[in-house]
């Protein structure tokens, strides 16, 4: 189950990052990867965390922890 996962974040960043940019520079190629990976982290929903961000399931996550 965890290769499907590993695959669908594969996907994602070569068809959003790597097969749209041309890197000029190994300090680009870094600040664009970074920025890619705060923006899927943050501000993207992800279906197999039921349409929550990461942020934000590690957020409910850690209050359900708190409550039980």
């Amino acid at each position: 189950m965890q290769n499907a996962f590993v695959e669908s974040f594969n996907g994602s960043f070569r068809d959003e990052l790597l097969n749209e940019t041309l890197f000029s520079s190994l300090a680009e190629a870094r600040e664009k990867i970074t920025a890619w990976k705060e923006d899927d982290n943050r501000h993207r929903p992800h279906s197999s965390l039921g349409n929550l961000t990461p942020q934000e399931f590690a957020m409910k996550s850690r209050l359900e922890t708190k409550a039980a």
